[in-house]
């Protein structure tokens, strides 16, 4: 039996956020705590079709879609998208009030054109193209496809972008009996983003899966994240460290911190927690 189970989130942890490339010293790091006799998952929000260029690398498995989708060591082990019925009310309602979305499905992604003139017309207004530049960075990436050519493919979630909160609240209001709103502070620009996740499902309750699947005890897990959407995750695992470059809510309620993805943190923190 492996001696503990690491759980890696991807975007802004093991790699700058929307890269498919990890540091060499992170890629070292999981190659040296495999051979060492632990188990390496990813634990993200992107599904499999995000997550492909990443699966060359020697993972064990991974939590996709943050939670909605796991496979262990080649093998399935949940799968759990939208019911049609919560597929047409959620992303009904989240339209209706003005919220742009990003429908991501098992192997595609697809996301609202209105948004782009949106960044469009408020770079124009603030005379900082960064943010557009950004967000067709993310896209271009992560193969992220118009709406218009979304086809009804089961959805596991939705991640969200407003201008503000007041829209966000009136869709949750409504929702929140089945879908949890995981939110992040507004940025520079005022707006708001999140995931809108199944009750069903979250990382916290993915890293469980997998544990009781392999027979690890939690304890022996440990959770590496950077954000609040690693929240579950970290209140999950035995023990877990928020990087550098992490929020500080996340970081009040991590057991550690280490340094910033782009400052080898995953490699150090392997080393000082005795993974190597």
């Amino acid at each position: 039996m492996a001696n503990k189970a690491i759980f890696l989130d991807i975007d802004g942890t093991l790699t700058e956020p929307g890269s498919n490339v990890p540091p060499e010293s992170a890629l070292k790091a999981v190659e040296q705590t495999r051979k060492k006799g632990n188990v390496v998952f990813l634990s993200t929000g992107r599904n499999r079709g995000m997550l492909r260029p990443l699966l060359a690398y020697p993972f064990d498995g991974y939590i996709g879609g943050a939670g909605g989708y796991i496979e262990c060591q080649n093998k399935v082990i949940f799968d759990c998208p939208m019911s049609e019925t919560q597929r047409t009310k959620v992303l009904s309602l989240l339209s209706e009030c003005g919220i742009y979305r990003t429908v991501e499905c098992l192997d595609h992604s697809f996301t609202d054109e209105s948004f782009k003139d949106f960044l469009k017309e408020k770079c124009t207004k603030d005379g900082n193209s960064e943010l557009l530049r950004w967000r067709r960075q993310i896209e271009e990436s992560l193969n992220i496809q118009p709406m218009q050519e979304y086809a009804n493919q089961p959805v596991y979630k939705v991640v969200i972008m407003s201008p503000g909160l007041t829209a966000i609240q009136k869709a949750e209001q409504q929702l929140s009996k089945e879908f949890l709103f995981c939110l992040q502070e507004p940025d520079a620009y005022g707006i708001v983003n999140g995931e809108v996740l199944n009750r069903q499902f979250d990382k916290g309750k993915g890293v469980l899966r997998v544990c009781e699947y392999l027979g690890i005890p939690i304890e022996d897990s440990i959770g590496f994240g950077d954000s609040m959407n690693d929240k579950e995750m970290m209140e999950v695992v035995g023990h877990s460290v928020c990087m550098g470059n992490g929020s500080p809510a996340l970081k009040e309620i991590s057991d550690e911190v280490c340094e910033n993805v782009t400052e080898d943190g995953i490699y150090q923190a392997f080393s000082h927690l005795g993974l190597l």
